[in-house]
């Protein structure tokens, strides 16, 4: 009689650690190959917006992918899950352009107009993609992804700032404002932009938008600047 400690060829049955690691094994190749998938069909879904333009479908976005609808659907709930995935990928692309920008500028005036720049650097190179972005927000989830991309951008900007006015000996308490603010202008301009077409170049649209913010920054450091009696006259005459 076989010994119940036996398997059915008669050898000894693997060590409960050892089925459970393979088990653990099998559910992690399968969860990668999953995620993986994800990854590719998000692909396919941001090419169908560039080929099909925001107002793209899940008929375009599984033609895009060599899939059928019902294969989307096992890896997306529905739609709006697909695009807050595409709305990540996006987001992602903002954050990894502009925060290196940020940390490498050194000087003031510098430091607005680089971010600027890589602002509408992205905005510009995918401009198909920003407008999905920012006209999607009214979903909940999207809004969340955005909302998120701003705060980390102006986290780093504010950081940034607040180093540059204390270097100066001026107080850093405007820095956090100043950059929610910068991102927020600059994030609705950018979207002017592309829905018009961008009808000025990129590089004047930066000039522009850095000239109107950096008065604000350069007015403090001249406040700081001025004797107190100057700072209370002017502010007398000021209306």
């Amino acid at each position: 009689m076989q010994s119940p400690l036996k398997d059915v060829n008669g050898s000894d049955p693997p060590p409960a650690g050892a089925r459970k690691a393979k088990g653990t094994g099998r559910r992690d190749r399968w969860a990668d190959h999953r995620e993986q998938r994800r990854r590719e069909l998000v692909g396919a879904a941001v090419q169908a917006l560039l080929r099909h333009g925001p107002e793209v479908d899940m008929d375009q976005v599984a033609a895009a992918a060599g899939v059928s609808k019902p294969v989307l659907y096992r890896y997306f709930a529905d739609k709006s899950q697909l695009w807050v995935a595409v709305s990540e990928v996006v987001a992602a692309r903002i954050i990894d352009t502009v925060a290196p920008a940020i940390d490498q500028v050194r000087e003031e005036r510098g430091l607005v107009q680089a971010t600027i720049d890589a602002y509408l650097g992205v905005i510009e190179s995918q401009p198909t993609l920003y407008r999905f972005l920012m006209h999607q927000s009214g979903d909940p989830s999207i809004h969340q992804v955005v909302a998120g991309t701003s705060r980390q951008v102006a986290a780093g900007l504010a950081r940034v700032i607040g180093d540059r006015l204390r270097a100066l000996g001026l107080d850093a308490g405007p820095a956090e404002p100043w950059a929610y603010g910068l991102v927020g202008f600059v994030q609705a301009v950018g979207d002017w932009w592309t829905s018009h077409g961008q009808p000025i170049s990129r590089a004047a649209l930066t000039d522009y938008l850095t000239a109107l913010l950096w008065s604000g920054i350069e007015g403090v450091r001249a406040s700081a600047d001025l004797p107190r009696e100057l700072t209370r006259a002017h502010e007398r005459i000021t209306p």
